[in-house]
């Protein structure tokens, strides 16, 4: 029992001091926006959603028997993401901060204040525990299936640059400490979400292995794609009604000077041409 015990505390250790490096990640990226002054175009989704993450996870494990390592995670999580939202809100420009603002209020205010109200009049205690344990774990599953968007990227451009190794290793390893907290624990709302994580962060680090050294492709925007088809469509649906209406030109010396003339045998192959493109079509 001491033995299971001491298993458990040294996991939910490790778990806090490896998610306190993962969460200060954003540091050098917050460094760079203090410096110039301007959020540099940088979204602030990622932190609204840390945020979201962290008050479930922290109203769970306050009704949840002995989750101070739940606790003292997730603390040190809400106050970093508060800070980082609020720096971004003081050097954003008026739309990006109108878009984080409208963001808090859907999902830090309205969101998490409906969850509060239903579960604390709806639900008894257990039962409590349970209902925010399926809502922390279906959200942490969403959360989890998110670098999927990354790995797409990654593959489609044969690039890892947004995809950095070390953060990748970090969540992987951040994963498999909670999940075997979890297990020890008997807390499955917290070792499922961590399988998903872990296979994830594998995915990742082994598509970073393959993909560290290739030469970035540079994938066409969709509509350009788009435009390209187009033109090709058009192209084919012309045929052969262009070719014959084009007077083959070709610049050549007029016997005492220079000039442009038409090339009578040019035009007679065109023509012939444009026969065969007719018969072929026929049959």
């Amino acid at each position: 029992m001491a033995l299971h015990l001491t298993w458990v505390l040294g996991f939910g250790l490790l778990g806090n001091v490896i998610s306190c490096l993962v969460c200060l990640a954003p540091l050098p990226t917050f460094y760079q926006i203090f410096k110039k002054k301007t959020s540099q175009g940088f979204q602030s989704i990622p932190y609204v959603i840390a945020l979201f993450s962290a008050m479930l996870w922290l109203y769970y494990a306050l009704f949840k028997e002995d989750a101070i390592l739940l606790i003292t995670i997730n603390s040190f999580t809400f106050f970093m993401e508060i800070g980082y939202i609020v720096m971004y809100l003081f050097y954003a420009t008026k739309k990006d901060r109108i878009l984080t603002f409208k963001l808090l209020l859907l999902f830090n205010v309205f969101g998490f204040g409906l969850i509060c109200v239903l579960t604390r009049f709806l639900t008894q205690r257990q039962k409590r525990v349970q209902v925010l344990g399926w809502i922390c774990m279906t959200f942490s599953l969403c959360v989890f299936v998110a670098p999927l968007f990354i790995v797409r990227k990654v593959i489609r451009t044969k690039s890892v640059e947004f995809m950095p190794f070390s953060l990748s290793f970090f969540l992987t390893l951040s994963a498999v400490m909670w999940f075997f907290y979890g297990f020890l624990k008997k807390d499955q709302f917290v070792a499922i979400p961590n399988i998903l994580g872990l296979l994830f962060g594998i995915l990742q680090m082994v598509l970073y292995m393959i993909y560290r050294n290739s030469k970035k492709v540079v994938v066409a925007e969709p509509k350009l794609q788009l435009e390209l088809s187009e033109h090709v469509l058009d192209l084919e649906k012309l045929g052969a009604t262009i070719c014959s209406e084009i007077a083959i030109v070709i610049p050549r010396l007029i016997d005492g000077g220079d000039g442009i003339i038409e090339d009578q045998n040019a035009k007679e192959q065109a023509k012939e041409i444009v026969k065969a493109m007719d018969v072929t079509k026929k049959l």
